[in-house]
């Protein structure tokens, strides 16, 4: 086996380059790992504290068509329901830096259309954000069970019509997986189909009086995909822009 170093290779256009080794990046070239790991542990965390934040104080507080025992549940757990409400902030906290993680993996793929796939989702953040302030005036009326289910109910509304956002995000994200390349072709697909689900409930709730179907919890499994493929797969990818030099 020879031990030499390799021998530069000259150019048409200028001085001699030196050799990058087989197998190895160029000096230029770059994984995912970084923004994969973001995206993939902040969609870890955010699903974790939503479920805490929508199924605990959210689901197991209220009762709806009771305004005093829903006052007297909220009244005797008002901690669980700050801490669950704080929760959801911090999930529109991370769905900001998740916005912007998810722009550096599918940029390669297509700069314009990842840009606007992370301002969607920011937008999103936003709403969410306006939606959760509802239920920030929840503990200053707790003799008033009306009221707070009129907050609760403030807060579905609009978190549901934001819903339509998220799901224009999560279609344009589904559109990059396909044609990125790094990807298999599925996750794209699983993606679309979930961003079709959020689509579906949020013009539902927008449009449709009472709307109480829920297809996105059909569809939600091109999330779960996503993060596996971020934490696992995604840590180890070179966009087609950076590939190995051979």
């Amino acid at each position: 086996m020879s031990t030499t170093a390799p021998v530069p290779r000259q150019t048409e256009a200028g001085p001699a380059v030196p050799a990058v080794p087989e197998g190895r990046p160029s000096g230029t070239a770059r994984t995912l790992r970084a923004p994969s790991l973001v995206a993939g542990a902040g969609l870890l965390l955010m699903a974790v504290l939503s479920a805490f934040g929508i199924f605990g104080p959210l689901d197991s507080l209220m009762t709806p068509g009771d305004a005093p025992g829903t006052a007297a549940n909220v009244a005797a757990s008002e901690m669980l329901f700050r801490l669950g409400t704080a929760s959801l902030i911090v999930v529109a906290v991370l769905d900001i830096i998740v916005a912007g993680a998810l722009f550096e993996v599918f940029a390669s793929v297509n700069r314009s259309v990842s840009a606007m796939a992370a301002g969607f989702r920011v937008a999103y953040a936003g709403v969410f954000f306006v939606a959760i302030t509802h239920l920030l005036e929840v503990p200053k009326h707790l003799d008033d069970g009306a009221r707070i289910l009129r907050a609760v109910d403030a807060f579905d509304a609009l978190w549901k019509a934001g819903l339509i956002l998220f799901a224009v995000h999560l279609l344009l994200i589904g559109y990059l997986a396909v044609r990125s390349g790094f990807m298999a072709r599925i996750f794209g697909f699983l993606l679309v189909a979930a961003g079709g689900g959020y689509l579906i409930d949020g013009m539902g709730a927008v449009l449709v009086p009472a709307y109480s179907v829920s297809v996105a919890q059909f569809a939600f499994v091109g999330e779960v995909a996503l993060i596996f493929w971020l934490l696992i797969k995604g840590r180890r990818t070179i966009p087609a822009t950076h590939r190995t030099v051979q």
